[in-house]
């Protein structure tokens, strides 16, 4: 048996009635793990809606060939006897095709989950085995208690049941925990799957789980520990949810030791015919699975490696090559809408609501149908009452009537056109107009601005407050985020010292840290202050290693070269992983890429202008892509050049830059790397191609102000 390309994990619902539009409990909760830093999850709030769903990611997978594990959190089978004593037939999938025929589960959950349990219960002597019903519900053959069976002669539980104590029974159908009913109605869903997909689909443990689509019996609760802590760590999650991203988590990481098939293939002989909880018994391999706050490894060991032969780099070749290696390392959280801005969303998000919600009055005036209208100037009677924001009128209004309406009304019945109260003539009574006003004037259609369902936002966007507004509008009262960025800032060399520290004129004060801690923080992330290492292998190794254990990416300056005291790249490079990039940049050139116990490390050079400027172009869209948003290419602007320059060909050069009162891009007086006073001065960057240039006063150039790299 082949791995699986992708795993879900579902947690089903047997409501009667379509669970509310906002995210909630006893509701539909989809998570998909696959190479992803962190399970995607789904609201569903119909049973249709998720088969519907899930199907469409099965044919998916077919189309690329991939292969596909679901886990069910409800019993595949019955205790042994329950399908022969059904059916005549010892076979599970016998109770399955049955369940199919009889079961009717309208798309918005309306269902007789209840009187097939009583017309199965009439299938075996005694009272049962089935039990559980609302008060108001009184069918005959299906008790409301459990005490209340007797002499059906089946087992109370399966041997699943038995290896996982808090599963509850299966003929449970009502209160807490009715499993029951779930099976009920999952089971008659997942055999219309198992007929659609034919060979394609196989049934865990009933069937050798080889074909590309597998269904498997899962259980969350085995989880409940981890499912608790996380809550406690993301106050407002829900359960539902964090459960099945939880334990797709758990199951996608014990797929990567083997771990998963060993699972699979350790269920009872009796599992044939009961079914089998996949993970019973191997909570604790679960558990580990998870490992609290782990940071995943997002790139490969090899994706900073350059092509045989490749010596220096342009620049956008590297910006290419950085991009293609880079996913997200950090987690998903739930925060408050009011407090999401700077946040990087983690899900495409879907409108819960229309806005507006319904038709509505774009101004003051008056409301009418435009139907009713005859040729010619208008009079029209007016209704008593009015249409105002939060107030709506109640009631029709009759045919040729007309109604007083203010800006952000909803529509009454009766009208589709309001005219504007300045091109009236009104009384208390009655209100006169020129003919020529057209249907449906000065109205809001319901959704006109975004429609329920549609995507509102995407996936990887930076929340701004007008994006907060939009989510609000639509229902959101919380959005899933990634959780930020925790970027290490370190400084390397003997030569370093803190201000204060000392007067010797041989030490340099350390510019680096808190510019690019400055940098980090403009950028959304947290910055963490791992201090100046010396030029000492052991004591790198020590800064290294801590840094690991606080730090999603390890940001450093200085030693990111291959010389004598370049002591950051030749531990990286002996007891890491490093590849070190000679980038035709100018200022600049070295940039290490690495990793120290899994996390990513970004080198930059030690002069304080080139790391400057090697973290706007290099370090802004690599920190954005870890952390979960899109890869940012600033924008230039084509403005006249208020300077000369002959630039020479190879390298691509960056100009500390700004404009002058007549809107033209001047630069600093001098190009040194070590003039650290055109940080300050500059307000953005002339960028110059490899290319050689001649720039006199006037000519275009490309102006990128720091805006554009988002400080």
């Amino acid at each position: 048996m082949s791995g699986f390309d992708s795993i879900a994990i579902v947690d089903w619902s047997a409501r009667s009635a379509p669970s509310p539009k906002a995210p909630s409990e006893d509701a539909i909760w989809i998570a998909v793990a696959d190479r992803a830093a962190e399970p995607r999850t789904s609201y569903h709030r119909t049973r249709a809606d998720a088969i519907n769903a899930l199907r469409a990611l099965m044919q998916t997978h077919l189309k690329t060939q991939k292969r596909f594990l679901i886990g069910f959190d409800f019993p595949f089978g019955y205790p042994a006897g329950f399908a022969e004593a059904l059916t005549g037939r010892a076979d599970p999938f016998a109770v399955w095709d049955r369940l199919e025929r009889e079961i009717e589960d309208a798309a918005d959950n309306a269902n007789n989950r209840f009187q097939v349990a009583a017309a199965l219960n009439g299938a075996f002597p005694g009272i049962g085995p089935f039990w559980g019903r609302p008060a108001s519900l009184d069918i005959a053959g299906l008790p409301d208690k459990g005490r209340d069976r007797d002499g059906h002669g089946l087992a109370e539980r399966r041997a699943a049941d038995t290896a996982v104590p808090s599963a509850q029974p299966v003929w449970k159908l009502y209160t807490t925990g009715s499993v029951g009913s779930q099976s009920l109605l999952g089971i008659a869903r997942l055999n219309t799957l198992r007929r659609e997909f034919g060979r394609s689909l196989s049934v865990w443990p009933f069937e050798v789980p080889d074909a590309p689509l597998v269904l498997a019996e899962v259980y969350p609760s085995l989880l409940s520990d981890a499912v608790a802590a996380e809550l406690a760590r993301e106050p407002g999650a829900l359960k539902d949810e964090v459960q099945v991203r939880l334990l797709a988590r758990a199951l996608w990481s014990l797929q990567a030791s083997g771990a998963l098939r060993s699972l699979m293939e350790a269920a009872p002989p009796m599992a044939r015919q009961e079914g089998w909880i996949l993970g019973a018994g191997a909570g604790d391999a679960l558990r580990a699975a998870l490992v609290p706050d782990l940071k995943p490894t997002a790139l490969r060991d090899d994706c900073f490696a350059l092509p045989a032969g490749v010596d220096w780099v342009p620049v956008e070749t590297a910006l290419a090559r950085l991009g293609a290696g880079l996913r997200p390392v950090v987690g998903v959280k739930s925060v408050k809408v009011a407090k999401a801005a700077g946040r990087i969303l983690a899900r495409d998000t879907a409108a819960l609501r229309s806005n507006p919600p319904g038709a509505n009055s774009a101004v003051d005036g008056y409301g009418f149908a435009h139907q009713a209208l005859g040729p010619g100037d208008q009079v029209l009677p007016l209704v008593a009452g009015r249409a105002a924001a939060g107030a709506p009128y109640r009631g029709a209004v009759p045919k040729g009537h007309a109604v007083r309406i203010l800006t952000g009304a909803l529509i009454p019945g009766g009208v589709d056109t309001v005219i504007l109260q300045e091109d009236v003539t009104a009384t208390k009574t009655h209100i006169a107009f020129a003919a020529g006003i057209r249907a449906g004037a000065n109205t809001r259609k319901a959704g006109e601005d975004i429609e329920e369902g549609a995507t509102a936002l995407p996936a990887g966007r930076v929340l701004t407050p007008g994006d907060l507004a939009l989510l609000t509008a639509t229902g959101h009262r919380k959005a899933r985020v990634h959780k930020r960025l925790a970027v290490g800032i370190l400084s390397t060399g003997d030569e370093l010292a803190d201000p204060g520290k000392t007067v010797d004129a041989s030490a340099t004060y350390d510019a680096n840290r808190p510019m690019l801690a400055a940098l980090a923080r403009r950028w959304g992330h947290k910055a963490i202050d791992l201090g100046i290492a010396p030029d000492d292998r052991d004591a790198l190794r020590d800064r290294l290693d801590r840094a690991a254990e606080t730090s999603h990416v390890i940001v450093t300056s200085g030693g990111a070269s291959a010389g004598d005291e370049d002591h950051m790249s030749a531990i990286l490079r002996e007891e890491g992983q490093v590849q070190t990039w000679r980038i035709a940049i100018k200022p600049g050139r070295p940039l290490a890429l690495g990793f120290w116990n899994g996390v990513p490390v970004i080198g930059m050079p030690g002069n304080p202008v080139a790391a400057f400027v090697c973290a706007l172009v290099f370090a802004r869209p690599a920190l954005s892509v870890l952390a979960g948003g899109a890869w940012h290419a600033p924008r230039p602007l084509r403005l006249p050049a208020a300077f000369s320059k002959a630039k020479k060909p190879g390298r691509s050069e960056y100009l500390r830059a700004r404009l002058n009162a007549k809107g033209e891009v001047e630069v600093f007086a001098s190009e040194g790397s070590g003039r650290i006073s055109g940080l300050s001065w500059s307000e953005g960057l002339v960028a110059l191609g490899p290319e050689a240039r001649t720039i006199s006063p006037g000519d275009a150039v490309d102006y990128l102000p720091f805006g554009a790299f988002g400080i």
